[in-house]
Parts: C-alpha cells; sequence; structure tokens
C-alpha cells in the first residue's frame, strides 16, 4: 500500500494560473520552497493496513495491496469548513485523484464526509446513509455477483446520500428517498452542469448518472485504458505541466 500526501496551495500562486496540483508543487519547487508531494510514512501504513485487512480488503486474486495508494485531501464540509479527509484509491490513478480534489477543493466544492469505508465496517448501505464519500472497498455490486469498480480503487463515490443508487423502484441508501426525484432542485445535487461532474469528466472519468438501466448518481468510475491512451494520457500530462512553467 502506497501512501501519498497532498499539501494544497492556490492555482494561482504570484500571479500565475497553474492548472493542477502537481503543476502547483512544481512552480512552488522552482520558487526555492521545500515541497514534498509524496512520501511513504511507515507507521500510519501499517496503521492503516491493520484497519482495513479482513475489512474493505479482503484476501483475494485480482488486487493486492501494492495496487492501492492511501491519500490524505482537504475538502470543504456543508458548513463550509475545511476538513481532511482520507481515501484509498488504484496506485495508477492517486496523482490524477489528486489533482481532482484539489480542483474540487479550489473550487469551493462542498462535500459531507470523507472516510474510509471501514469506518462503517465496510458496510456500503451504512456509508452511503451518512453521506459519507469514498473510494476503494473490495466488494461486489448491490444485487449482482459482478466485482465493483470499488473494489480496484478505481471509483469514488461523492455525496450518496443526495445522489442515490436508483434501480427500478429501488432506491439506495433507504433514506434517500427524498432525493429521488432529479428534476427537483436541491442543495449538492450532481447533474451534468455540477462543477464535481465537470471536473470528473475532465478528467476522463464516467459517471453512473449516465446509464440507461439504473442510475449512480453518486458513482464517478475510471475505466482501464489500453496501453496506448494511457501513453498519450501520460503525454498529455507532461505537456500541460511545461505549460504551467513556462506561465
Amino acid at each position: 500500500l502506497e501512501f501519498r500526501r497532498v499539501l494544497f496551495r492556490s492555482q494561482q500562486i504570484r500571479g500565475r494560473e497553474l492548472a493542477t496540483h502537481s503543476q502547483s508543487l512544481e512552480y512552488m519547487q522552482s520558487l526555492g520552497f521545500r515541497v514534498i508531494p509524496d512520501y511513504r510514512i511507515c507507521s500510519t501504513a501499517d496503521e492503516v493496513i491493520e484497519r482495513i485487512k479482513g475489512v474493505s480488503y479482503k484476501e483475494n486474486p485480482y488486487v493486492k495491496l501494492g495496487d492501492l495508494a492511501y491519500l490524505r485531501v482537504r475538502y470543504y464540509d456543508f458548513e463550509h469548513k475545511v476538513q481532511s479527509g482520507e481515501l484509498i484509491v488504484a496506485k495508477k490513478l492517486a496523482e490524477e485523484v489528486l489533482d481532482i480534489f484539489y480542483e474540487l477543493f479550489e473550487g469551493g466544492y462542498e462535500i459531507e464526509k470523507i472516510k474510509l469505508v471501514d469506518e462503517y465496517d465496510a458496510d456500503d448501505e451504512r456509508s452511503m446513509a451518512d453521506n459519507n464519500s469514498s473510494a476503494f472497498n473490495y466488494r461486489v455490486v448491490a444485487g449482482t455477483n459482478i466485482i465493483s469498480a470499488h473494489s480496484y480503487g478505481r471509483a469514488i463515490d461523492i455525496n450518496p446520500l443526495i445522489n442515490p443508487y436508483i434501480v427500478g423502484n429501488k432506491v439506495m441508501p433507504d433514506n434517500a428517498t427524498e432525493y429521488a426525484d432529479r428534476d427537483k432542485a436541491f442543495d449538492h445535487k450532481i447533474d451534468r452542469t455540477d462543477l464535481c461532474y465537470c471536473i470528473f469528466r475532465r478528467h476522463g472519468w464516467k459517471w453512473g448518472g449516465d446509464w440507461n438501466n439504473s442510475k449512480d448518481y453518486q458513482h464517478f468510475y475510471k475505466e482501464y485504458d489500453s496501453p496506448l491512451k494511457m501513453a498519450v494520457n501520460k503525454l498529455k500530462r507532461a505537456l500541460s505541466r511545461q505549460r504551467g512553467r513556462r506561465r
């Protein structure tokens, strides 16, 4: 399990607009600041592994602890107070997820809470009912035998009580029925005009609200890319950082 920590800085530093968390860190370093964007914390690693083993992480043939990364991110809660949250995601998506939450934070986007699902004994229903936003949880898709994208750390649920999972007449979590009518106006609703939707989509993530046979309005997920697409995306990110340095 790899551990990364994000230290947020304003996207505008000395009049320079910076597109991503990574660009901000690089520019801070160019100004002479000592910035450590990712590092291992062995004692914390042991503690977190103990928290998740046998709970959100079960022994399985598909996902190893080494495939995952533990992140700490800042966010605004529903009282618009700055909080610190924790997520576990696929290691290959770690920097991208940090960029996403950096942009959410800079945009003032509110998320009620971000805790590991282990705080709820890896019970997805309990976590959703408490409106907890989370990522990794080795489990199957509700009502099926299909391994969820959350099992690979490639899915993130945002404000799930207000943005429920709907299949037919079934609304999950059970206490989310007042938010099932998406034609109504209410705070923290994710739709195609929402900042959260726009940021995730800009990074190439898909949204469960676009599904046809069911709707998962809380759910953003990143499919596996082909080797060619991964190379292209890596090049785009490198070019984006170079443009940020030139400004």
